[in-house]
């Protein structure tokens, strides 16, 4: 039989409310022995809520939600208490006085409600995201998988694979009778069908983006004004500005929202030659580490001589406030930092770029193991297609149908469990 935990499910007090929940086989007795009683199901009561000894803790909503039908698949209390530190302190010792129950781990709850059936875990997965969520487009996009979006369409998926699986396995019983001695003419033709469909989502924006935000580099030689144009972008001075060279010796990186786009901007060390004798040890740390950064940029800002960038980066011409600067014939952008000009025109055509890069808004993002068991899938099911033995077309779709398992928790591992129930906060 499972323990039953207990935790703060709601934020940290001082506050008005403080939300405490029991879950597991021992919560209805756990509420009675603080209540008095148990109320009738699903039905908030206020109640005077004591110790064992008798000691008054609060007067608090109690609410008692028997199981299945709960969150967590389990006999399920909640109260709700005055949301003062003591008051919460003094309920949890009194929960953690009483036999069968302990505190509840970061995610537990909602671990339990994934292994009760209640959410798969690609909707285990949006929640986790939900509760990071920093901008707009990132709180429309987990709400989409947390809502299912995916596993319905994966358990679509897996439907057509059955079908296309009985339609194989016919040919194997029956094979000596005429009408089923083939596979249908349709066969190749319906999974090639359902390899397109998986490959539209694969093409989609992964949410790594999302999550992590659209990586922009500010590149260029010192003195080309890097940090003064990062400082502008993210609104603070987070990089020191100097008229020494090689005064940026590290990748400074900040992370910003953008009319609800989130944007991770780094700032490098000036880009020169390494066998330059200014160039000293330290300095020549931060060029090859500025390098590796471009080489993983979604974006880069090339602040240096024209053309001398990379291939795909943005010709900036900054310093437009300077007399007598280097001027580039075909800039993304003139502008300055330090007047400002120009500088409202860079932000949003960043952020034209970053939304054309990122999952469209409320539409369900795939993480990457969630893209590498959908790319298993998609390759068996092509190679399905391709097969004119019945058995080898079968081993081909029981390999789909296991991707299609594991993305949504059907088959896993405890190990990689802890690592995503482990993303959560204690009382979630």
């Amino acid at each position: 039989m499972a323990d039953t935990i207990f935790a703060l499910s709601s934020g940290a007090p001082p506050a008005a409310i403080a939300i405490v929940r029991i879950s597991g086989p021992a919560a209805n007795v756990a509420l009675a022995a603080l209540a008095g009683k148990v109320p009738e199901k699903r039905r908030a009561v206020l109640r005077t809520l004591k110790d064992t000894d008798g000691l008054t803790l609060d007067r608090a909503l109690v609410l008692w939600f028997p199981g299945p039908a709960t969150s967590t698949g389990e006999d399920l209390t909640e109260l709700h208490l005055h949301g003062g530190r003591a008051v919460v302190m003094a309920v949890e010792q009194a929960l953690a006085a009483m036999d069968g129950l302990r505190r509840a781990t970061p995610g537990e709850f909602t671990r339990r409600a994934f292994i009760n059936g209640r959410i798969d875990l690609a909707e285990a997965e949006g929640l986790a995201d939900l509760l990071l969520a920093e901008t707009e487009l990132q709180r429309r996009s987990a709400m989409a998988m947390a809502g299912g979006a995916l596993s319905r369409q994966v358990e679509a998926w897996r439907d057509a694979l059955l079908e296309a699986s009985a339609s194989i396995e016919s040919v194997l019983d029956f094979s000596d009778e005429d009408d089923v001695a083939a596979l249908p003419a349709d066969f190749g033709e319906r999974v090639a069908v359902l390899h397109g469909k998986l490959r539209q989502w694969l093409e989609r924006p992964q949410a790594e983006v999302l999550r992590e935000g659209f990586r922009v580099v500010l590149a260029g030689p010192p003195n080309s004004g890097k940090s003064t144009l990062f400082n502008t972008l993210v609104q603070s001075d987070a990089a020191i500005t100097s008229e020494v060279a090689g005064t940026t010796r590290d990748v400074l990186t900040r992370t910003v929202g953008m009319e609800g786009i989130p944007f991770q901007f780094l700032d490098t060390a000036g880009l020169r030659d390494p066998t330059d004798a200014a160039v000293d040890p330290v300095e020549g740390i931060g060029v090859e580490r500025a390098r590796r950064t471009i080489d993983d940029a979604d974006l880069v800002l090339w602040l240096g001589a024209e053309g001398e960038g990379p291939d795909d980066g943005w010709e900036i011409e900054a310093r437009c406030d300077l007399s007598g600067r280097a001027c580039k014939e075909r800039p993304r952008h003139v502008l300055s930092a330090v007047t400002g000009q120009g500088v409202d025109g860079l932000r949003s055509d960043l952020v034209i770029a970053a939304r054309a890069s990122m999952p469209r808004p409320g539409e369900a993002a795939l993480n990457e193991r969630q893209v590498r068991l959908l790319g298993a899938a998609g390759r068996a099911i092509a190679s399905s297609a391709l097969q004119d033995d019945p058995l080898l077309a079968a081993e081909d779709l029981r390999i789909a149908r296991a991707a299609f398992d594991a993305l949504l928790g059907h088959t896993t591992t405890e190990d990689m469990l802890d690592t995503l129930f482990g993303r959560f906060c204690i009382g979630k």
